[in-house]
């Protein structure tokens, strides 16, 4: 069995905006039934805490910063788009293996070029 990653993640939201809302309670779904880690999530209001927000660099909110592991990855948006949070995370892979490639080129190629 291998060795669970420890995640540090940091949600930075402005207040209770429906935005930041949505964000936090769509990262807290996504914790509780797709996350096989240990993690820590700090949530941090940019309108109480600006200086966090700036020291930083976030510009927009919301945004999930993930810590680490590394490499350090921002998200920026309300999270709604569960695929791209779980990428963004490393909790799910897009992989493309080397036949899959040489399957699309081979199709691209019998199209003429067009897929």
């Amino acid at each position: 069995m291998a060795p669970r990653k420890t995640y540090i993640l940091k949600l930075y939201v402005a207040g209770n905006t429906p935005n930041s809302m949505r964000a936090l309670n769509t990262l807290r779904e996504i914790l509780k039934t797709d996350f096989q880690g240990v993690y820590a999530l700090k949530v941090i209001d940019v309108l109480k805490s600006p200086q966090l927000a700036e020291e930083d660099k976030i510009l927009a909110t919301p945004t999930l910063a993930k810590i680490l592991p590394p490499p350090v990855r921002r998200i920026i948006g309300d999270l709604s788009d569960r695929e791209k949070v779980l990428i963004g995370l490393d909790l799910l892979f897009e992989e493309l293996t080397e036949n899959d490639f040489f399957l699309e080129v081979e199709k691209g190629l019998s199209n003429g070029g067009k897929s």
